[in-house]
């Protein structure tokens, strides 16, 4: 039977155990700390696990409306980054700063507003990049909206969002996947951009 002449080594400080001792795991100066680090191992893995309980436990609790706003929040970045390439789809305008009315930046801006037709709240087609002149000060330009998305999507689609008149009761675990949904296509979107 061959035995191993490879000498054994601390486990804590990695330096070559005396001759006396080759069968120990760790020198006797090295117990104390290695016994302190693998406690120090365990209560973060406790701190870990607590923590997460602790998101899950707060993510129950939220209501349907915190659901929808966290959904909307991810969706709207998504339309935003979608778009970034493209132009206002009410006036054409690629700047940001218009007419010196410091109405700057750009929205998710939605054709049908999800007030009236919450529904479509996260439609793809219904929520284009829009400036914030153009959304809020403008209040949607909707006739705008609606010529430059006739030549973004085409008549069809336009004519079946605007014949859209379901109503949709939004459901906990359906706005949950909304918003991974949307956060994930945002990341692949960056990812394909950079």
């Amino acid at each position: 039977m061959l035995t191993s002449t490879k000498p054994n080594k601390c486990r804590f400080c990695k330096a070559r155990m005396p001759e006396d001792k080759e069968r120990q795991v760790l020198h006797d100066d090295c117990m104390q700390p290695w016994i302190d680090s693998r406690l120090a191992k365990i209560a973060a893995a406790r701190e870990k696990k607590d923590r997460a309980e602790f998101r899950e436990r707060k993510a129950k609790l939220k209501r349907i409306p915190d659901l929808i706003k966290e959904a909307q929040t991810a969706f709207n970045a998504f339309i935003r980054e979608r778009d970034r390439d493209q132009t206002c789809i009410c006036c054409g305008r690629t700047g940001t700063n218009v007419d010196g009315l410091h109405a700057h930046g750009w929205d998710a801006g939605h054709y049908r507003s999800t007030g009236s037709a919450s529904h479509l709240r996260f439609n793809e087609d219904n929520c284009h990049r829009q400036l914030v002149y153009c959304n809020r000060h403008g209040a949607g330009r909707a006739v705008d909206y609606r010529i430059g998305l006739v030549v973004r999507i085409g008549i069809a689609r336009v004519e079946a969002l605007e014949a859209s008149n379901a109503p949709h009761k939004w459901e906990r675990d359906e706005l949950i996947a909304i918003r991974a949904l949307y956060v994930g296509k945002l990341k692949e979107l960056k990812k394909g951009q950079a």
